[in-house]
């Protein structure tokens, strides 16, 4: 196999493809320029009956675009409707939108996997830097909470 990076995953795929989306709906809209789309994610849903993938995209841009976050849903969801990845779009509750993929979708995603073999997901972002991993372990006896996290990051200093 080669080093060529992999295509980008599915879940980043998807997520492009939400951008694009909302680059267009921004520009046709008037909303500011430069608005914030890092604070989207595309990831799995918390049931799965809701379909494949789920964003947050019209619940964090509503404030920024002037518009209300069911509203802007409903707007992203027909644009989404017309993707040749996507099989059904919904609104849920104020603003969340459901995704469910083609199989085509899942199944291109699988031949890429075992076409590429060993070298899926290899990429060279960050070849040659030095990283701190770190592992930090939660008092099993406790609760998480924030005081624990700001506790190690002082002891870090």
């Amino acid at each position: 196999m080669t080093d060529k990076a992999s295509p980008p995953h599915l879940f980043a795929n998807v997520l492009a493809r939400v951008h694009a989306v909302c680059g267009v709906l921004a520009a046709e809209g008037g909303w500011p320029a430069g608005i914030d789309l890092s604070r989207i994610v595309v990831e799995p849903p918390r049931d799965a009956t809701h379909g494949d993938m789920a964003t947050n995209a019209a619940m964090v841009l509503a404030k920024e675009a002037k518009a209300k976050p069911r509203d802007l849903a409903e707007a992203i969801a027909a644009r989404l409707r017309n993707d040749d990845l996507i099989a059904s779009v919904d609104v849920a509750g104020p603003g969340f939108i459901n995704l469910t993929l083609k199989a085509s979708a899942w199944s291109d995603a699988l031949r890429t996997v075992l076409h590429q073999g060993d070298a899926y997901g290899r990429s060279a972002a960050g070849a040659a830097e030095k990283v701190n991993v770190e592992y930090v372990s939660a008092n099993p006896t406790g609760p998480m909470h924030v005081g624990i996290a700001g506790a190690r990051c002082s002891a870090m200093r």
